[in-house]
């Protein structure tokens, strides 16, 4: 079965705001060789989700999309649910899954609790002359 995996984001005015979202495509791949990964926003950024899903729909069984919000709001509550019905009305081969949001990704708090405290509790860098 091929698979593809979409990460969702909202997007902003300024380009550089999508790179460390493409850094995450590119550790997703190396964990991951043979999973399509791309990256979609919600605007102001290109590509949007309607012209992903077109692309990797037609290579794939399965896509499944990972909203890159740290919690559920409106966006991940109404516009993506409907971005998915229309997707698969016109991708009806395809099965689409929604993935969790960032803090509901089983470990992730625990993850951010320990990094935080280890961060918080190292020395601080010595400060330049």
């Amino acid at each position: 079965m091929a698979r593809g995996l979409i990460l969702f984001a909202h997007g902003s005015r300024d380009p550089a705001w999508g790179e460390s979202l493409h850094a995450l495509a590119r550790e997703i791949e190396a964990v991951e060789p043979g999973l399509r990964v791309r990256c979609a926003f919600l605007e102001r950024l290109s590509p949007d989700l309607p012209t992903v899903l077109a692309e990797l729909a037609s290579g794939v069984d399965r896509l499944d999309v990972c909203p890159v919000f740290w919690a559920a709001n409106g966006h991940v509550q109404r516009d993506l649910p409907t971005l998915l019905e229309e997707a698969r009305r016109v991708h009806p081969g395809v099965e689409l899954r929604l993935l969790p949001v960032l803090s509901e990704l089983p470990g992730m708090l625990a993850f951010l609790a320990r990094t935080v405290v280890a961060l918080a509790e190292a020395p601080a860098p010595a400060s330049a002359p």
